[in-house]
């Protein structure tokens, strides 16, 4: 399978299925007569980043996926999300900027190299990049994401993680 098919259309499908973690959220915090700000900020631990701060890394790590894999330029985002609304426009913004990219836009993307300023001068194949990197780490950030809503009481599953699957 080439990184194309690893990455991108995984992204835009777990997106999406963020987008909906959000929404029940939002639902659940309905329910129970609480402000939903309350789950925007939550977090797992006193040092971890909350909520908000899960969703725009899991995006960003998306993007820039794409991106440092293809040469185009990612579109910037500010991390000021402060609302629901606000949340859900950036997944929205980044699912956008994901469908841009085509399977050809990835040719050669395995053997380029990548580094970024955290690397410090080092870098790696794209193929490893994609595989040791962003794929672990956007599902961290998703994971975590989910983690923080369930802890809360959200009613969330396996089912909604998974999203829809291409059964056949």
């Amino acid at each position: 399978m080439a990184l194309y098919e690893l990455t991108i259309p995984v992204f835009i499908k777990t997106l999406h299925n963020l987008s909906r973690f959000v929404d029940k959220g939002a639902s659940y915090a309905t329910t129970k007569k609480f402000d939903v700000e309350v789950l925007l900020h939550a977090r797992l631990a006193p040092d971890q980043f909350n909520f908000i701060r899960q969703i725009q890394i899991a995006c960003d790590v998306a993007k820039f996926c794409g991106a440092r894999l293809t040469g185009k330029e990612a579109p910037s985002f500010d991390d000021k999300e402060k609302t629901l609304e606000e949340v859900k426009a950036r997944i929205e913004k980044t699912i956008e900027y994901l469908k841009t990219f085509k399977s050809e836009d990835f040719k050669g993307a395995e053997d380029k190299q990548i580094s970024q300023p955290r690397w410090e001068g080092k870098h790696m194949k794209g193929s490893d990049y994609a595989a040791h990197h962003v794929i672990p780490n956007f599902y961290f950030h998703v994971t975590t994401a989910y983690a923080i809503l369930r802890h809360n009481g959200v009613e969330l599953g396996k089912a909604d993680f998974l999203g829809d699957m291409p059964l056949k």
